[in-house]
């Protein structure tokens, strides 16, 4: 039988991946004891499955057609990617999906952690059912903080269900390339696994019900589709996916709703990838002890303050106990915004824990998570590249600013220099009223080391007027901050 083992610590981290790694990592910095409470691989989803993998897959292609780009070393480009040795180095960069290195940071941090499943049974209360064979009820003095991550959606295709497919988890670990892939979803992890797999070698089409990287600026968008297609991707937008079965032979075919007399087109694929988006993976972990249930039959959800406390739970109005950062709090599913998150989170409980911190912080403070709100950057890493910060027009004006943009292609000595035919695109967003920015997008070959820099804009609402003094070196692709900057009159 099962051994009952029951601990008490400051603070119960439910997720030892990166968002739960810097909240544990915090809270223990602020002087509190911490556990760590994972069922898979510490380090999380992007150490193994998602970032590194997936930019591991994309490099070596961006690098070959980089040098493919710059006269003298195209003559010099002789052979195509060796998929091999491609996979051979991404396996190295999930450490062949073993977490030894990542313990021993935990460890080393002076984090506890225990492998298993975890469940909240109330008010500062986790049960965990190991996987050494124990449970062990947990009781935190002061916070419980969910950072458990998201789940793949499963989109409503008739026969989807009873087939075998790819989640970006087993297309990111392939031991192999598959000659046709199908890739249902035009968002950033199938776009930019799409053409991974093309460069790889494998035929691909990529269905979308609507358009691809519909969040960004179209322009920015259309020229992501340009590189995909130029590297053979069959884009198939706008278009739904009726049904799939599988076939006797072991592949699959997707019909697709192409408005053709007999009902539809028809793909065949030896592999199927579904990358239709994520949702926090709050089922099964017994908010519903602490009052929160999904309505509607909608995937539950939590909604968080600056500091990641957790709405309507049981308690947390007068002394906050339950947080929730990274994807499980849904704001952001992106692993650089869980982790800011997550300090500020852990910085937070501990500042309360010592009664530092009463109620709200002010915004921009260490214990706020204002950058949310405002700047919150984002790189799809296909080639081209695409990148952005804070808010597009639309939503700006949808947020009630006086907003107004600026774009021009990316057309300048250093972008001239740094490949041939060079194609880019940029936008700045402005607020009229403050004259700062409220958000930029940069589109084209290595465009994501611009990104920073619109950030620190953003962030630190540099005015415009200060800005056109940031003098850009020359020649350098960065010197599209003045040919904007001169467009919108300065």
């Amino acid at each position: 039988m099962p051994r009952l083992v029951e601990r008490e610590f400051d603070v119960i981290v439910i997720g030892a991946g990166a968002a739960g790694e810097n909240a544990a990592d915090r809270v223990v910095q602020g002087g509190l004891t911490a556990v760590l409470v994972e069922a898979e691989l510490v380090g999380g989803e992007c150490s193994y499955w998602a970032c590194m993998p997936s930019k591991a897959l994309l490099r070596p292609g961006t690098a070959l057609h980089g040098a493919q780009a710059v006269p003298g070393a195209s003559e010099a480009v002789t052979r195509t990617l060796d998929a091999a040795a491609v996979l051979k180095r991404r396996d190295s960069f999930t450490s062949h999906w073993q977490d030894a290195s990542q313990v021993e940071w935990v460890e080393g941090a002076g984090i506890e952690l225990i492998r298993g499943r975890a469940r909240i049974t109330g008010e500062r209360t986790v049960k965990v059912a190991g996987l050494d064979g124990d449970d062990y009820a947990l009781t935190a003095r002061h916070a419980v903080v969910l950072a458990n991550g998201s789940t793949p959606n499963q989109p409503p295709v008739d026969g989807l269900a009873g087939v075998e497919y790819w989640g970006t988890r087993e297309a990111t670990s392939a031991k192999e390339i598959p000659e046709r892939l199908g890739v249902l979803g035009g968002g950033v992890a199938g776009t930019e696994l799409a053409q991974a797999f093309a460069r790889l070698g494998s035929t691909v089409t990529l269905v979308a019900r609507s358009g691809l990287l519909r969040s960004f600026p179209a322009e920015a968008a259309e020229l992501v589709a340009a590189g995909l297609r130029a590297d053979g991707v069959e884009l198939r937008l706008d278009t739904k996916t009726r049904s799939v079965h599988r076939n006797s032979d072991g592949t699959l075919t997707l019909t697709l709703d192409g408005g053709k007399p007999d009902g539809g087109d028809t793909v065949t694929v030896d592999k199927l990838l579904v990358s239709t988006g994520r949702r926090p993976a709050l089922d099964g972990i017994g908010l519903e002890n602490v009052g929160l249930t999904a309505s509607d039959g909608k995937p539950l959800t939590v909604s968080t303050d600056s500091t990641g406390v957790v709405a309507g739970a049981s308690g947390n109005d007068g002394g906050p106990w339950l947080y929730a950062v990274g994807d499980a709090a849904g704001k952001a599913l992106l692993t650089h915004q869980g982790k800011y998150e997550a300090r500020a989170t852990g910085a937070a409980i501990a500042a309360r824990a010592k009664g530092e911190l009463r109620g709200e912080p002010e915004p921009w403070s260490r214990y706020a998570q204002t950058a949310d709100e405002h700047a919150i950057p984002n790189v799809v890493f296909t080639d081209p590249e695409l990148a952005n910060v804070g808010r597009s027009l639309q939503q700006a004006r949808k947020d009630g600013y006086n907003a107004s943009s600026v774009e021009l292609p990316i057309a300048v000595a250093g972008s001239s220099l740094h490949a041939r035919n060079y194609e880019g695109w940029a936008q700045l967003v402005v607020d009229e009223d403050r004259k700062v920015l409220l958000g930029a997008t940069f589109a084209g070959p290595d465009v994501a080391e611009l990104l920073h820099a619109a950030t620190i804009a953003v962030v630190g609402e540099v005015p415009l007027d200060r800005l056109w003094h940031a003098v850009p070196s020359y020649p350098t692709i960065s010197e599209v901050w003045l040919r904007l900057l001169e467009k919108y009159g300065l």
